[in-house]
């Protein structure tokens, strides 16, 4: 079941809001032949001031929208089914993992770590911070105050290594317990044979994340902030099918294609081609 989640936090509208209604036009859910679980309306941002206390932009904003993602999500899985949750950007995940049962794995497929918090974060924007609040490590204006997924639960995928003043200060705040596998790592043990391998090594439910920027921008650039050194299609395809088709995934989420770079539509038509291949549609 697909479900948009139109949450930009920049708070600006950028093209990341209209990613949702642009992979429906373009045939996503046909391709899957998913079942439309429709729009999230509450799962936008409409504040784009950085809060002087927390650093955060569109706090309060952000806290609602999480609320309704969860409550959304958090019914469809109880009725049973498996939610495609097409981003916005990845503000929206900690929503989702509220949904979540305990014990749940995350596969954190993106080209940052997103570690970052209000002080830290150059933007405020909360897609900088999102897995830091995942983790028990976020700002306290839009986190619980505890882990929604286990750190040893975590496995974040694909990222580039530190490069700049801003990204070493955000690796020396990922959580020591968080498994990570870079980029340059995952091409040289073969994206299929990371992806198979946690598939695989464990029975527990796991959620699967992907930020498109995780791609490199030779192949897709339609992204809001993108970085050099990342995978091709074919190494993404490689590593994330399995995971996609895995049994005892719980749902998906896709986050940061911004239509804003894609005016003709090309790159947008071939996350469709990818994300139903992946799935199996």
């Amino acid at each position: 079941m697909i479900v948009d989640a139109p949450l930009d936090s920049s708070g600006a509208g950028r093209g990341e809001e209209r990613a949702p209604a642009a992979l429906r036009r373009a045939g996503l859910h046909d391709a899957l032949s998913a079942d439309d679980g429709g729009q999230i309306d509450e799962a936008r941002l409409r504040d784009p001031i950085r809060d002087p206390a927390s650093g955060v932009i569109g706090a309060a904003g952000l806290v609602r929208a999480g609320g309704a993602i969860a409550a959304r999500v958090g019914a469809i899985l109880a009725d049973g089914r498996r939610p495609l949750v097409l981003g916005g950007d990845c503000a929206i995940l900690p929503g989702i993992c509220r949904a979540l049962p305990p014990k749940t794995e995350l596969w954190f497929v993106d080209a940052h770590p997103d570690f970052l918090d209000g002080a830290t974060s150059p933007t405020g924007e909360a897609a900088d911070m999102d897995l830091s609040v995942v983790s028990g490590h976020g700002p306290a204006a839009i986190s619980s105050g505890r882990a929604l997924i286990e750190p040893s639960r975590v496995h974040l995928l694909g990222h580039r290594p530190a490069s700049d003043e801003s990204s070493r200060v955000e690796a020396a705040r990922i959580d020591p317990a968080i498994q990570q596998v870079n980029a340059a790592e995952v091409l040289r043990r073969g994206a299929a044979t990371v992806g198979a391998g946690l598939a695989t090594d464990s029975d527990g439910p796991a959620w699967l994340h992907l930020d498109l920027d995780v791609v490199d921008p030779r192949d897709l650039p339609a992204v809001t902030y993108p970085e050099p050194d990342g995978l091709r299609w074919a190494d993404l395809i490689a590593l994330v099918t399995p995971l996609a088709r895995a049994d005892r995934l719980l749902g998906m989420s896709v986050t940061d294609l911004n239509t804003d770079e894609d005016p003709d539509g090309r790159h947008t038509r071939r996350v469709v081609e990818v994300l139903t291949g992946m799935l199996g549609g």
